[in-house]
């Protein structure tokens, strides 16, 4: 796969023309200690650095679109002799047309081990960087698009989450309505416009939004007073929070399904008037949340954490915080107890 051109290969590429640069410079000195001028010196310097540039490039050019399966360096070791050679001997035939003189060829001719070894040992060298360099990218690149599936993958569960609980919901409430049209159908007008209103609301709203507990508790008592449409004068509820908590955020929708669970496990089961208790506090730098409601231990089993709403809740809970010990459930005293932990980053 081409990986594109960017800032750091930019500087990738100015560091291997300044090495070059280097190359030169040190091989027409190393060169001139042997008592030839400057211009054959340079000269030398100057073609070996060519050559061995042009091998560096080709071999960081492969390597940048193909990576060797791991342990199989074979045909890298080939390609860099290979290269190695082309270069020494380009270097022993192109030179003496540039710089003459028998005390300098025989000088080529019998430097020409040393430089195959050099520009191998160079090569190599260019190799083993471009082969870290390239992986390290490859890495990234891999590592990114894991995140972007792993992120697709969350949003995906906890759409489904949220369309898992507007269902139930809706249906329980259109049933409710088409009881009230017959004998009281101002109520069935009035819980039309509540159950529109909550919709409304819920549709706007992202699954992974950060709201403030006032705001959600707003959008709640819609719900609530829907609920008391069905239900009359048995569903009571008790709902308490300070400014300070009042102020933090917590996911949207968030409450719903724990207010729906202990209507259905308060009410479903009892005759007589239920008290939905909804308390709000802050501790350290988690907003707590807790709901009660009583519950009749001879028909309920709320020690099992029943419903999908509680599920759906801690599911979503570690989606958006990767924790699992944000919930917790109690039966104590006929009362159930659902407390959840939301974290203020």
């Amino acid at each position: 796969m081409a990986l594109p051109l960017n800032h750091t290969s930019s500087k990738l590429y100015a560091a291997f023309i300044a090495c070059g640069l280097a190359w030169t410079g040190l091989q027409s000195y190393v060169v001139h200690s042997f008592d030839f001028n400057w211009y054959i010196a340079f000269t030398d310097g100057l073609i070996c650095s060519i050559l061995l540039a042009s091998a560096c490039w080709l071999i960081n050019n492969n390597l940048r679109y193909y990576q060797p399966e791991k342990g199989n360096y074979l045909n890298i070791l080939i390609w860099i002799g290979a290269l190695a050679a082309i270069c020494t001997f380009g270097s022993r035939w192109i030179l003496p047309f540039l710089a003459t003189g028998p005390t300098y060829t025989r000088f080529l001719v019998n430097s020409l081990t040393i430089r195959f070894f050099t520009s191998f040992l160079a090569i190599g060298w260019m190799a083993m960087i471009s082969m870290i360099y390239y992986s390290q990218l490859d890495q990234k690149d891999n590592e990114k698009r894991k995140a972007e599936a792993e992120q697709l993958a969350r949003d995906a569960e906890l759409y489904n989450l949220r369309q898992q609980l507007q269902p139930h919901f809706l249906f329980n409430s259109l049933n409710s309505i088409n009881a009230l049209i017959g004998f009281k159908p101002d109520e069935a007008r009035r819980m039309i416009h509540q159950l529109s209103d909550f919709l409304r609301g819920t549709l706007k709203k992202d699954d992974q939004q950060q709201v403030p507990l006032t705001e959600e508790l707003a959008h709640l008592n819609l719900y609530l007073d829907i609920e008391k449409v069905r239900f009359g004068h048995r569903l009571q509820t008790e709902i308490s929070c300070d400014e300070r908590s009042g102020q933090a955020v917590l996911p949207s929708m968030l409450l719903q399904p724990l207010v729906e669970n202990a209507i259905k496990f308060g009410l479903y089961d009892t005759i007589g008037d239920v008290v939905v208790s909804i308390r709000a506090e802050m501790e350290g730098n988690y907003l707590i949340i807790m709901v009660q409601n009583p519950y009749d231990p001879q028909t309920s089993r709320p020690k099992k954490g029943t419903g999908f709403g509680l599920r759906g809740v801690q599911r979503r809970l570690y989606l958006l915080f990767a924790r699992n010990d944000l919930m917790e459930t109690h039966a104590n005293d006929n009362i159930f107890t659902t407390i959840i932990k939301v974290p203020q980053l």
